[in-house]
């Protein structure tokens, strides 16, 4: 894997031209907006919802990013503090998930449609 794809996947970037955006700008803390994509890269035309359903698959990704969430979140808290209750536990988790929600959604699906769409990079006229 490419240097140029992990940081197209963070940036939530075309997976094809790593130029496009897959969500739009600026929405990232809009509770109601935050989960909205565009349908297609205004750079190479690659579509970000190749078939219906297609996300079912990030579900898993998001599933595993939030266990390595909460399962730091629990080892810091038994460092910080050893002797925590279970409502403070489960409260720290829940702000977490809250929290971390937006930018979790948009991981999730720049890892999955990333795991299946190839980088391009400059063949991308030749080729279209």
């Amino acid at each position: 894997m490419r240097f140029s794809t992990l940081k197209s996947i963070y940036q939530c970037k075309c997976p094809r031209c790593h130029k496009g955006d897959m969500f739009l700008r600026g929405k990232l803390l809009n509770p109601t907006k935050f989960s909205v994509m565009n349908k297609s890269c205004s750079h190479c035309g690659q579509s970000f919802e190749p078939e219906p359903g297609y996300y079912f698959g990030a579900m898993f990704v998001s599933y595993a990013i939030n266990t390595a969430l909460f399962i730091t979140a629990w080892v810091a808290l038994t460092i910080l503090k050893p002797d925590y209750s279970l409502s403070l536990l489960l409260s720290l988790l829940g702000v977490a998930a809250i929290v971390f929600l937006p930018f979790i959604y948009r991981i999730s699906r720049s890892i999955w449609i990333a795991i299946f769409i190839s980088y391009k990079g400059e063949d991308i006229t030749s080729s279209s």
